[in-house]
């Protein structure tokens, strides 16, 4: 028996976890020297950890790998993060999959994300950065079709977002993960990023957002309230605490709806994509604000009028989120109607915890089964099963 029980069941995020040479070992010759290390400050593996398995040759112990695999369909219930299955070893991964049972399976990166969406760094290091880490996603997805890889681009500079995009989609990309910020100076929307958007329509390779493509924590001057800071949830310093997490949403949302009102939907009606761990509550208020917002400005913004579609429609056609386990998805369906939102485990991390999938099943307990079969495999298909993508 598999996690996944019977069930057609499509992954929209995971991760590797990168060891330390991951982006040197895929660099173009002449780069490896220019990119800077990756930085396991707010990873909850250490630096000893992680160089401990390259020193082993860059696999598990096999006395490991055979524990993982004994758990069966328990697999989410072992070891998270450098230990799981899988977590930087794609032959260990298959044997993952073959486990949890997921029919396919988007993979991000975890760490080196970092640095290719460094926008302190100069445009040469940050694309030398992708190209690298985008062959990396590559080689490890290569032999197991199930496996989607996520390529990073850094929209910073148009010209060169759009020739590394071209280099990326030989591979055949999951999606292409953007970072949810500004564009080296430019709203999204702009025009010198046009061809982006209209390269990645014309390909059916949706992008997404992710958690890691903006920073994270509040200002710090948020957090001066008298007392001593508390640890992040994962008990150290550089991760989310709960002030953070109420206010996660500001970014993508910004992003969004800049997507949105400066018309890239519209004119790219076959741009797809996605909001990936950055939760789904925030969905609901999104689309009545975004109709609202046309409604109300499109009397002195004619752009606004001129919309073929409320952005709620573009929105349910042609973008997805990946609610988090314990919010509600039944109430979010209810909310915004089917069409919005996507299963995920985010394996190997410990964010996508023990069981998702029965903290989904009892927040769909009401809904019936083609609402649930929309969560768990119709919306992923729509989002990300374009040419490439299948």
């Amino acid at each position: 028996m598999t996690y996944a029980n019977g069930r057609r069941l499509l992954d929209a995020d995971s991760h590797i976890m990168e060891l330390p040479d991951f982006l040197a070992n895929h660099a173009d010759p002449g780069d490896h020297e220019k990119l800077p290390e990756i930085d396991y400050t707010a990873s909850s593996v250490s630096r000893a950890e992680v160089e401990a398995i390259v020193a082993a040759g860059g696999r598990h112990d096999r006395d490991h790998v055979e524990a993982m695999v004994a758990l069966g369909d328990r697999l989410l219930r072992g070891p998270k993060e450098a230990q799981a299955l899988g977590a930087f070893d794609p032959e260990d991964r298959t044997l993952a999959l073959d486990q949890l049972g997921f029919e396919k399976q988007l993979v991000f990166s975890t760490l080196s994300s970092t640095v290719v969406f460094d926008h302190r760094l100069d445009d040469d290091v940050q694309y030398a950065a992708a190209r690298a880490h985008n062959r990396g996603m590559a080689a490890f997805a290569a032999g197991d079709p199930r496996l989607l890889p996520v390529m990073n681009i850094p929209l910073g500079a148009p010209e060169r977002a759009v020739a590394e995009l071209d280099v990326a989609l030989r591979d055949a990309p999951g999606a292409v993960w953007v970072p949810h910020d500004h564009c080296g100076g430019r709203a999204p929307g702009h025009p010198d990023l046009d061809p982006f958007w209209a390269r990645l329509a014309e390909a059916g390779v949706p992008f997404v957002i992710h958690i890691g493509g903006f920073p994270i924590q509040m200002p710090r001057v948020w957090a001066n309230n008298g007392r001593p800071q508390p640890t992040d949830w994962m008990g150290g310093g550089e991760n989310v605490r709960g002030r953070d997490f109420t206010v996660m949403h500001h970014a993508p949302e910004r992003f969004v709806s800049a997507l949105v009102l400066d018309g890239v939907f519209e004119r790219f009606p076959g741009l797809r994509g996605a909001s990936v761990e950055l939760g789904a509550g925030w969905a609901p208020a999104l689309l009545t604000r975004l109709d609202e917002t046309v409604e109300v400005f499109g009397r002195s913004e004619p752009d606004l009028l001129a919309m073929s579609r409320r952005p709620s429609e573009q929105l349910r056609a042609q973008f997805a989120f990946t609610p988090f386990p314990f919010e509600d998805v039944g109430g979010l369906v209810d909310a915004c109607g089917p069409d919005l939102f996507l299963f995920s485990s985010d394996y190997p991390h410990m964010e996508g915890g023990r069981d998702p999938l029965a903290r989904f099943e009892r927040s769909l307990a009401r809904h019936d089964d083609a609402t649930r079969m929309q969560f768990y495999a119709g919306n992923f298909e729509r989002v990300f099963a374009g040419p490439l993508g299948a």
